[in-house]
């Protein structure tokens, strides 16, 4: 069965690879609609409009035997979900407000698969992992923000990077976190036959 992730991220098409699962990207070109509140609503429904999308498109060019991976990430401190910044004034904010406490980290996934001459089916699901911050400074969370690091990630940091100075600790799926929980994803995968 032929893999198709609907994504872009480097972190994630490295996180696949390093499980050893074959697969070809093709990026979601949905305009993203969020009608949920709760983070984990929120990007099980963004996985599953990416995995939506990419799974009517190979379908419409007749593919068949395939299976698609959308999935979201969003931070959520406060009861806010922060998603990736705009600018660096952004990035600074969302990390002054992440800095010295804890926050999540949510991730939802899609898989979408279609076998020949059947409907597309769909499974839906998301983990959640805790990430304690050390306190920064000002000159701390500046000197990050100017690596140029945040700007494409959900709260504005990347434990895998830089930031990894300033994580205390965790308590869930150090992956979850990058952008992908790969090992739930090999289960669902594998419980389903898709692997």
């Amino acid at each position: 069965m032929k893999i198709y992730l609907a994504s872009a991220s480097p972190r994630r098409k490295e996180l696949l690879k390093q499980v050893g699962i074959s697969f070809k990207v093709v990026p979601s070109m949905v305009e993203e609609m969020v009608t949920k509140e709760m983070p984990n609503e929120v990007v099980e429904e963004l996985s599953y409009q990416k995995a939506v999308d990419v799974c009517g498109r190979l379908a419409g060019e007749g593919k068949e035997d395939f299976v698609v991976i959308g999935a979201d990430t969003v931070v959520s401190a406060w009861g806010k979900i922060l998603g990736k910044p705009v600018d660096k004034t952004d990035a600074a904010r969302m990390l002054k407000e992440l800095q010295g406490g804890s926050h999540q980290v949510y991730t939802g996934v899609t898989l979408a698969w279609k076998y020949k001459d059947m409907p597309p089916m769909y499974a839906t699901f998301s983990e959640c992992t805790d990430v304690t911050m050390y306190a920064m400074t000002d000159e701390e969370i500046q000197r990050y923000v100017d690596s140029g690091e945040p700007m494409d990630k959900a709260g504005a940091y990347a434990i895998q990077g830089l930031c990894a100075a300033h994580i205390q600790g965790i308590c869930g799926d150090y992956n979850n976190v990058v952008g992908l929980p790969v090992g739930r994803l090999c289960q669902e995968l594998k419980r389903r036959g898709l692997v």
